[in-house]
């Protein structure tokens, strides 16, 4: 009987120690992806935000104008995402990104501006609004 009952233990042990592998992987996918959902932020919706800020970002010849001062798209798109870090919990779509972060200065209230080559202007939640409109919608 005390055989039969260390047999039991190994088998027990065998078994955890398989599962565990798959375990801690699964584990480990799970705390690479917060991230991406940070703040209860759906996935799809941080999708597009990431989109719309790359979308600023791979401007060619473009200037972001923020309180009356232009900014390379290198910068404006960095300047976005530390808005949109900032914002915390509040912001919970992309929608809310565009108005909360991507529109107008917190500081000034003044609305931001793309000047693009060539010197056309618009005001940068339009270009947001047309952008997210022309969003794939794939994660």
């Amino acid at each position: 009987m005390h055989h039969d009952s260390q047999a039991r233990k190994a088998r027990h042990h065998k078994v955890l120690s398989v599962a565990r592998g798959p375990l801690i992987a699964l584990l480990l996918a799970s705390c690479v992806a917060l991230p991406a959902t940070a703040g209860g932020l759906p996935a799809s919706e941080a999708a597009k935000i990431e989109y719309l800020i790359r979308s600023v970002a791979e401007l060619q010849d473009a200037q972001f104008i923020r309180n009356g001062r232009a900014h390379d798209s290198e910068s404006a798109a960095k300047h976005l995402r530390a808005k949109l870090k900032a914002s915390g919990s509040r912001v919970k779509s992309a929608e809310d990104f565009i108005d909360k972060c991507a529109s107008e200065s917190l500081t000034s209230g003044r609305p931001y501006r793309i000047r693009f080559a060539g010197g056309r202007e618009m005001e940068a939640r339009e270009f947001f609004k047309r952008k997210l409109a022309e969003h794939p919608g794939i994660i």
